[in-house]
């Protein structure tokens, strides 16, 4: 997997969405953006599922101590942007033990300390109320939703300054494969234009308009 975790680095966002457009696969995450920009980054997913707190409040957060280096932490907090699921404390100390960045289908908060240990984050915003005695832990590793497109542990998350894409672990390869030719396809339009060629004859020679079309059976 490490190696397809390199190639994918190489490419953006868009390629691979395009890429699982072809293979009929919803993968895009709705409304999840980088809270500081310029951040590449892709790993497996650690994936947590927050419900409201019942009578017993239960934990956040304490399942940071399980992730391993390089993991991309996901976190389905239902969307909610009333309360946080991640903070300060925790962008310090997943930064510290090599954790390759948190993505949330909810909100964050502490955007000056985040900022400043330069920890990615890809979320649907940030707001200051905690989600301490508001949400606990559900689940563990097992399947989550983020923006209505499941995620489960150790697919791959891949996000840039555009947002974030899943990729189910075991069609990695084949996205990997076309994302490739789309991204070769793309820079020889611009290599016709720089010689010369409209728009449109570059887009018909190359077909661009169906590089992303699903395959048919």
């Amino acid at each position: 997997m490490k190696e397809y975790i390199e190639r994918l680095k190489k490419l953006d966002t868009t390629c691979v969405s395009d890429a699982m457009d072809k293979l009929g696969i919803p993968c895009a995450l709705y409304g999840v953006k980088p809270v500081i920009p310029g951040h590449v980054i892709c790993g497996e997913a650690f994936t947590i599922k927050y419900k409201p707190c019942g009578q017993v409040k239960g934990t956040v957060g304490d399942f940071l101590d399980d992730v391993k280096p390089g993991n991309v932490i996901v976190i389905d907090n239902d969307g909610r942007t009333d309360c946080t699921v991640w903070g300060d404390i925790m962008a310090y100390t997943a930064k510290k033990i090599g954790v390759e960045a948190t993505l949330i289908d909810g909100v964050c908060r502490d955007l000056p300390a985040v900022k400043k240990c330069d920890y990615p984050i890809f979320s649907k915003g940030y707001y200051m109320s905690t989600g301490k005695d508001r949400v606990e832990i559900a689940s563990i590793n097992e399947e989550v939703s983020v923006s209505n497109i499941p995620v489960c542990p150790g697919d791959i998350i891949l996000g840039d300054d555009t947002g974030a894409v899943v990729i189910p672990r075991n069609c990695v390869e084949k996205v990997i494969e076309i994302a490739e030719g789309i991204e070769k396809t793309e820079k020889l339009i611009l290599a016709e234009i720089d010689k010369g060629s409209s728009l449109r004859d570059a887009r018909a020679k190359l077909n661009y308009h169906h590089l992303q079309t699903k395959e048919s059976k």
